[in-house]
């Protein structure tokens, strides 16, 4: 059978879904459609027409290759097609976005025909996404006085294929849809459990929101030709919880507007909206596509007549609504003014922020990467042609304050930002091109991210990038029809891109199914080192990460840059002594309470929290760094002496050399080089060269926050109260109770130690618990399942090498298996101890779940609605987090333990060795090292 005619096929069985024909990215399937359009006579040239105009993807596909080559043909004359001009075939490689399609643009511009050339060049200057081998053709036809080389090079420095393009509509009429009343996740955009298609966008889009919601948007369309739809959180934030380009891709398709005719399923310029605006990370994913993001404002808190806050019976403040957006409201964004108004022309809320000059370029040229790659471009054109290039881009804005030190995230900045005047200090709020310098990319976002790299035309990692990793822990848990066809093919691109990978596409070393954040965390060995990663929880306890769309750590990994504002600070430092019996989960649980009670709002959304750390590795570092994702923070930066940094940076070495041995190397030798560069960076600190990272003792915070570790005396459970009546207040922050609250007499219907938040000591935890309680009963059982999911390989080997994975098999009632992997996600759960492949698990929820209406108990992040666990018929799914003691004993007592039962189990562990940095460090190593 041939290609083609297994694309018919393809096509009857997505017919029967409702779904169109797969867009092409297949090189074989194009060239036996170019060979049927070349036939004349041929039964299936007229649909082959249309799948090779409207439906191959461009970029670098190997559908792209062939397409652009079919096209410059029939642009040469070489070939006639009816159907396709010559001015035609020009149009549509101005569509394909670089790779194949500049190359063939350079081909015929450099050519010998000069009328055909002047035609090529025409469409050469409205292309941005050239790269270095392209920028050296031109500069050598330049050079060897070719004419229209020269003017395509003076039309790259004058900036003209942004200056040409049309401005953005003075008004845009808006209708509104509400999507949901408080905070709205991504998984309500682009649920986990449908990762599997995020590449296939018109089979992804079916997952947005539900089917009601989709009715409602088609009905908009119809009732309001000609106005776009806002997607609205009312009371609440749009986007929280992750970057999820996916997401902004399914609102985009739709209520967006279709990038070109020729690509199908393919929106830009979504307009999403939230009272309390868009969260950080989804605001980036948003100009990605040229979107508009919207703070509404439109329910304020309710003020007496001193001017203070009328809370209601719960301690909260209630809100008052000073404009409707109910779904159907008509409104207006006035550009020029940059307001929103209402049907009768009245303002209702000024969107200075939605409408900065940056964001304005971005809606203007379709997106920001065109932005990013056409600024390189006018430079790179400028330099060859020896003139200065004109101001055409909305200049950065720069903020530097005489006399203000520096906070650390604003040391990270300006040690790597890029353009700025030498010598010149900027402070937060500045908007600033910085170098990457290690990037993430993982599995159930990575094919997207393959795709944008497909799309920008990249075809190899940036040198600049010092290391690159491509994860497999998101689909870990379960080998299933949908991984098994997903993932190889992701391990395959992005190893031959240049990123180390979990899985080796020669097969030649084990599938390391290792928890991203937790590679990323190990080959990271420099503290002024930026971190970009495809995962909200993309949190270093070394430099400073920020979780990205997959589109935005495409763009690192093809040009090793990032531009984005300087963020705030909050300090967060600690006083007191830690109690023997507490575990450093409670820390982090104690920090979100006490900055409540100090600050009344949630200071940390959309800063970066400054964590003075102090005498915590890395490894139990990263458990807070980790959970400053789930506060909305923008990222976090941990403060550590000279030689708990030191250490840190040992143990990375010794677990990138691990991976060295394991046979994971590139060919580029990045992870010997990482080596490399953890010495250097050791060297600086023990020489006073460059010590570790501090801020200035004259910086300026948001705010600052002291935690008082005397006051914690109880381990505590983290309620996301996603089911509050109050909507506004589910996924704001979490409801921190102490164990005592509960009476023991919380039931729990399953235990789960794992996800990125656990480290090498949690599971040791686990082990020495058991021993504990069988000294204590003689046999320890369970009353509820406890699932326990290492984050690495190397963790295992290292509990196997001290015994105590001996003790967790000894109770265990099903361990992985690698060589039998799991091909069905488990339904159902015994009263037993799991012991589950590293990986994510059930904190995803895209795989593993609990069962229907349980009640979790878990270490992880994540606490969306249905993600980890469902509702069932008769009982809402709950999820609480703990610290791991915790869930052990609540796991094995099938409730919530009484602080007494509590204290009995961990006896004689040690949990945390941790205090505030101004104490001398503690000598003992704890088990969490």
């Amino acid at each position: 059978m041939t290609l083609y005619a297994r694309y018919l096929e393809e096509i009857e069985t997505r017919k029967a879904q409702g779904l169109s024909p797969k867009p092409i990215d297949d090189g074989a399937l194009t060239a036996e459609i170019v060979a049927q359009i070349r036939d004349a006579a041929h039964p299936h040239r007229a649909d082959s027409l249309q799948y090779f105009i409207y439906n191959t993807l461009p970029g670098t596909t190997a559908a792209a290759g062939v397409k652009a080559e079919f096209l410059k043909e029939i642009v040469l004359g070489q070939v006639e097609v009816p159907e396709i001009t010559p001015a035609f075939a020009l149009e549509l490689l101005s569509h394909m976005k670089g790779g194949p399609s500049v190359r063939v643009l350079l081909d015929v511009a450099l050519g010998a025909d000069k009328a055909i050339a002047e035609q090529a060049a025409a469409v050469l200057k409205t292309q941005v996404f050239l790269y270095d081998a392209d920028t050296d053709r031109l500069k050598a036809a330049h050079e060897a006085g070719n004419a229209i080389a020269t003017d395509i090079l003076q039309s790259y420095a004058q900036a003209e294929f942004f200056t040409s393009l049309p401005d953005v509509e003075d008004e845009i009429e808006i209708v509104t849809f509400v999507a949901a009343e408080g905070d709205i996740s991504t998984d309500l955009l682009s649920p986990g459990n449908q990762a599997h298609s995020r590449a296939d966008r018109e089979l992804h889009g079916l997952c947005m929101c539900d089917e009601a919601a989709q009715k409602t948007i088609r009905e908009l369309k119809i009732q309001h030709p000609g106005k776009r739809i806002m997607m609205i959180a009312e009371k609440g934030t749009m986007g929280v919880g992750s970057s999820r380009m996916s997401g902004v891709n399914n609102v985009a398709l739709w209520t967006g507007k279709q990038a070109s005719p020729y690509v199908p399923f393919v929106n830009i310029a979504p307009v999403v909206a939230g009272t309390n605006g868009i969260s950080p990370i989804f605001a980036t994913t948003v100009d990605v596509t040229g979107g508009i993001g919207v703070n509404l404002k439109n329910w304020v808190k309710k003020t007496d007549e001193n001017g203070k806050a009328i809370l209601n019976n719960d301690g909260n403040p209630v809100l008052e609504q000073k404009f409707s957006v109910t779904t159907g409201t008509v409104l207006k964004i006035d550009t020029k003014k940059k307001k929103l108004l209402n049907e009768a022309g009245e303002e209702v809320a000024d969107l200075s922020s939605s409408f900065t000059p940056q964001k304005v370029e971005f809606m203007k040229a379709g997106g920001s990467y065109a932005i990013v790659f056409g600024k390189k471009l006018q430079t790179v054109a400028a330099e060859i042609l020896g003139v200065e290039a004109p101001a055409v881009f909305a200049p950065s804005k720069e903020i530097s304050i005489p006399g203000q030190g520096l906070t650390a995230v604003e040391k990270i900045f300006n040690a790597n930002a890029r353009g700025v005047a030498p010598g010149k200090v900027l402070h937060a709020g500045s908007d600033v091109r910085v170098r990457v310098n290690i990037v993430g990319s993982q599995d159930t976002t990575g094919p997207m991210t393959a795709q944008e790299l497909e799309a920008m035309a990249a075809t190899v990692i940036s040198p600049l990038v010092d290391g690159a990793y491509q994860s497999g822990c998101h689909t870990a848990s379960v080998w299933d029809k949908k991984a098994q066809d997903n993932i190889p093919k992701l391990m395959s691109f992005m190893n031959s891109f240049g990123l180390v990978t979990a899985r080796d596409p020669k097969g030649e070393y084990h599938a390391m199914t290792d928890v991203i954040h937790k590679v990323l965390n190990d080959i990271t060995v420099d503290d002024w080192a930026i971190i970009i990663g495809g995962d909200s929880h993309t949190r270093m306890s070394k430099g400073v990460a920020f979780g990205a769309d997959s589109g935005t750590v495409a763009l690192a990994l093809a040009t090793a840059e990032a531009e984005m504002p300087i963020p705030e600070s909050v300090k967060v430092t600690f006083k007191g002594k830690m109690a023997e019996h507490m575990d450093f989960r409670d820390v982090v649980h104690a920090t979100q309470q006490q900055m409540l009670k100090q600050c009344g709002d949630n200071v940390f959304q959309g800063r970066v929290i400054e964590v003075h750390i102090g005498t915590l590795l890395a490894d139990q570092a990263f458990t807070f760094t980790d959970w400053t994702a789930e506060m909305k923070a923008k990222a976090a930066i941990c403060i550590s002496e000279d030689e708990t940094l030191i250490k840190s940076l040992e143990l990375a070495k010794s677990r990138i050399q691990i991976m060295i041995d394991k046979g994971m190397e590139q060919q580029s030798g990045m992870l010997a080089k990482l080596i490399g560069l953890a010495d250097k960076r050791i060297a600086q600190i023990r020489s006073g060269e460059k010590p570790a990272l501090a801020p200035d003792a004259n910086a300026k915070y948001f705010a600052e926050v002291v935690v008082d570790l005397d006051i914690i005396d109880e381990p505590m459970i983290a309620d996301p109260d996603v089911n509050n009546a109050d909507v506004s207040k589910r996924y704001t922050h979490d409801t921190i109770r102490p164990i005592s609250y509960y009476a023991a007499e919380k039931k729990v219907d399953l235990g789960f130690v794992g996800s990125c938040m656990v480290h090498k000591g949690d599971i040791k935890i686990v082990a020495q618990m058991l021993k504990n309680l069988e000294e204590q009963t003689g046999r320890v059982e369970f009353k509820a399942p406890l699932v326990v999911a290492a984050p690495t390989y190397n963790i295992i080997d290292e509990l196997k090498a001290e015994g105590d994975w001996e003790i967790l098999e000894k109770y265990s009632g099903f361990e992985f298996d690698d060589m039998f992997p799991k091909a069905k996600a488990r339904t159902e759960y015994e009263n037993i101890l799991y012991l589950e492949r590293p990986g994510c698990n059930l904190c995803m929820g895209n795989q593993e779940k609990a069962e229907k209406g349980d009640t979790v108990l878990a270490t992880s992040t994540r606490l969306f609605q249905g993600r980890v666990v469902a509702d069932s018929e008769t009982k809402k799914g709950e999820s609480l987090l703990a610290s791991t003691p915790v869930v052990v004993l609540s796991a094995i007592l099938g409730r919530t333990p009484t602080v007494e039962e509590y204290k009995e189990a961990v006896k004689g562990i040690d949990l945390t060795k941790f205090a505030p940095p101004v104490q001398a460090p503690l000598d003992s190593k704890s088990v969490h090292f």
